[in-house]
């Protein structure tokens, strides 16, 4: 399908197939558009944890209000946000250095602007800014769901403390933003049926 008929094919996937897994091919395909999406001056201040583990996918269910796509979906991708601070944009600098041999004139005004722009900021300015981050890596990857035929849910419905408990987050410094079940859309899902609902068009896109 062409990416607009991949759109209209995708939907919030209310039930999975259990019996149908999604293969590990399609799983790295996921990781490396994560890994691949745009983010603000490039920093990247999150992170993928996939969940695959049955045990971990049940009882990640007390934690999301009941929604039992965590449960019954191939794999969970739990999108977190690490902190990003004078150290982090440091090590992103010296990674650009290695990657492209950019000389030093260059790069450390960049550096110094960015380093005195986040140290400007309140901790919390700088994990909403984060979590923005993590908003447009969804979109990206609800896209390429659809482009992959792979069934998604986009889930804002838990509770971060909890399942940053569960999975040992806080542990490694990351904060879960944002659930995305993936897999199979189970055949007697009712939404699968039902037409998609958009205002025209003509109504929500206006050129200048």
């Amino acid at each position: 399908m062409n990416s607009i008929e991949s759109l209209k094919w995708r939907y919030a996937t209310k039930k999975f197939d259990q019996a149908k897994n999604i293969e590990k091919k399609q799983l790295d395909v996921l990781a490396q558009a994560f890994n691949l999406t745009a983010t603000s001056y490039g920093l990247q201040p999150c992170r993928l944890v996939v969940v695959i583990d049955q045990d971990i996918k049940d009882k990640m269910v007390a934690h999301s209000y009941g929604q039992l796509q965590v449960k019954d979906a191939s794999a969970v991708l739990v999108l977190c946000t690490t902190a990003v601070n004078e150290s982090y944009i440091k090590d992103y600098f010296s990674l650009v250095k290695k990657q492209r041999n950019t000389p030093d004139e260059i790069l450390k005004p960049f550096e110094d602007f960015l380093t005195d722009t986040f140290s400007k900021k309140e901790l919390d300015e700088v994990e909403a800014w984060a979590r923005n981050q993590a908003y447009l890596i969804l979109g990206n990857l609800l896209t390429v769901c659809a482009q992959e035929q792979i069934d998604s849910c986009p889930m804002e419905g838990f509770v971060p403390e909890k399942i940053d408990e569960l999975l040992g987050l806080s542990e490694v410094g990351l904060k879960s933003t944002l659930l995305l079940p993936v897999g199979h859309r189970a055949t007697d899902d009712m939404m699968s049926q039902l037409k998609k609902v958009r205002r025209p068009q003509q109504e929500m896109v206006s050129y200048i």
